[in-house]
């Protein structure tokens, strides 16, 4: 990547997490030894991604002015490339993206040399948002986690290599998100206005409330290019139906189910094999809606995870970021790299950790991304607030 050697982690530098999603990109800047960010900014702008993929120039443009920024407000300065460090320098960068696994192959060619030259930073990390979403609901122990927002996502890793499930859009899964739920509930909704069996009264008279006659649904949902958006849009309806309503609870069930086989297809066998049981966290917007969807998922996970200890993640994507940064900094990442998922430049810009992989399937370039399909970001299980239902993108809060 650069022929200077990366610089030494002191107790003054920083480090800069970055999550780009369809809501936009968010920075934060945190030291190399104190937990947290010190700082943050946001830019509402999404990265632009086209037919070469995501779009490095366009993301540069964004994030070295929001480093800047936030290195003038730390009192820092902006540092210079070189082998010289100097107080407040970045010396480790961890950038996760929706897209990254099969869009991401211009950032992992650009971002490298463009970053070192900019920041004289000479440590970093492109993720797939999935992992970053990991590293800020688990850390760096074996585990799993069940991202859910628009879309829906399981990862897992017992530190040798990653296994995921689902992600792969509204079209071809993404089972149990809140595209899922919303399309469930609004056909429950259109049975009922067609007098089919199966339909709901209730949804029905939710459909009228939020989006007006059910004939109209057609023309409103079918031009939209972030459908997925406007489905997850009710699924909050159907919770809120769902103590009095059999069809709503029936449809937050099976979401339930479609979530707890995620999560057992993730969760690593040798933490189960030694009785250490695995650790499920559930983050992102999804699960806000409480009980109506906690209750039934909890009972799947026991009868299909009974190792499973399911906990709440405690951070999203952008403290993943940072997370995986610190890690860097200082020698300590053990979250397995590869290619495309986890990809940590190397003097010869391969990807350090040659072997991990991905088990159940990671697709072919041109395919779905990690995150789900590129165009049309509210596609994507794990970016940020692109729903109306209020649950993130970057599947965190």
């Amino acid at each position: 990547m650069t022929d200077a050697r990366p610089l030494a982690a002191t107790p003054e530098a920083y480090v800069l997490g970055v999550d780009s999603g369809g809501s936009g990109l968010r920075v934060a800047l945190g030291r190399v030894d104190a937990d947290g960010p010190l700082f943050t900014a946001v830019c509402a702008e999404p990265v632009r991604t086209g037919a070469g993929g995501i779009d490095a120039a366009h993301l540069l443009e964004q994030l070295l002015p929001a480093a800047a920024g936030l290195l003038e407000r730390a009192g820092g300065g902006g540092g210079e490339s070189g082998a010289g460090h100097c107080p407040g320098q970045v010396v480790a960068l961890a950038i996760g993206a929706a897209g990254m696994a099969t869009l991401g192959g211009r950032l992992r060619a650009e971002l490298p040399g463009a970053l070192a030259a900019a920041l004289g930073v000479r440590r970093l990390a492109l993720a797939a948002d999935a992992v970053t979403a990991y590293a800020g609901a688990v850390g760096q122990r074996p585990g799993a986690v069940v991202a859910g927002g628009t879309g829906m996502i399981a990862l897992g890793t017992d530190l040798t290599a990653w296994q995921r499930a689902d992600g792969w859009g509204h079209l071809l899964g993404d089972s149990g998100g809140g595209a899922w739920i919303g399309r469930a509930g609004l056909e429950a909704a259109m049975r009922a206005h067609d007098g089919r069996r199966g339909g709901s009264p209730a949804l029905l008279a939710r459909l009228h409330t939020v989006f007006g006659p059910a004939e109209g649904l057609p023309g409103l949902l079918y031009p939209r290019s972030d459908r997925p958006a406007v489905l997850a849009s009710f699924a909050p309806e159907v919770a809120a139906c769902a103590g009095a309503d059999e069809v709503a609870a029936g449809i937050l069930r099976e979401a339930a189910t479609h979530i707890a086989e995620a999560a057992a297809a993730v969760c690593p066998a040798a933490g189960a094999a030694a009785g250490g049981g695995c650790e499920v966290a559930l983050t992102g917007g999804l699960f806000r809606m409480g009980e109506p969807l906690l209750g039934p998922l909890r009972e799947e996970l026991a009868r299909l995870v009974p190792q499973a200890r399911v906990t709440t993640g405690t951070g999203d994507p952008l403290t993943g970021a940072l997370r995986i940064a610190r890690a860097l900094a200082t020698d300590g990442l053990r979250l397995p790299h590869h290619a495309t998922m986890l990809f940590v430049p190397t003097g010869d810009g391969s990807s350090g950790h040659v072997g991990a992989e991905v088990r159940n399937g990671e697709p072919e370039p041109g395919g779905v991304p990690v995150e789900g399909p590129a165009n049309g970001t509210a596609d994507r299980p794990t970016d940020t607030d692109t729903s109306p239902v209020r649950h993130s993108s970057d599947i965190s809060g």
